[in-house]
C-alpha cells in the first residue's frame, strides 16, 4: 500500500503544478496578457519618441525663422511666393 501512497501524492502534485502553470498562463491577468501588454508599452514608447524628435525638430525650425532672417526670406519665398519689389519671378508650369 506504500508504492499507492506514493503515487497519488506524486499524482496530487502534478495536478496542483499544472492547474497553478494553468491558472498563470490562462487567466486575465495572466502572462500572455503581461506579454502583450510589454509589447504594447513598447509600441508606444517608439512612438512617444518619434513624436519628441519631431516636436524638437519644429522647435529648432521655430528658433530658426525666429532668429534667421535668410530663413525668413527662403520661406516666405517658397511658400507664399513672395518677392522683394526690385525682384522679376519667371513662373515654370508643368504639363
Amino acid at each position: 500500500m506504500v508504492p499507492n501512497k506514493r503515487f497519488f501524492i506524486r499524482l496530487l502534485i502534478a495536478v496542483i503544478i499544472l492547474s497553478a502553470v494553468t491558472f498563470l498562463f490562462l487567466n486575465e491577468n495572466g502572462v500572455l496578457k503581461f506579454i502583450k501588454l510589454k509589447g504594447e508599452i513598447n509600441r508606444l514608447d517608439d512612438e512617444i519618441k518619434k513624436a519628441e524628435m519631431k516636436l524638437q525638430n519644429l522647435q529648432e525650425e521655430i528658433d530658426s525663422l525666429n532668429t534667421k532672417k535668410e530663413k525668413i526670406e527662403r520661406v516666405a519665398r517658397e511658400r507664399y511666393n513672395m518677392m522683394l519689389p526690385e525682384e522679376n519671378v519667371l513662373g515654370v508650369e508643368e504639363k
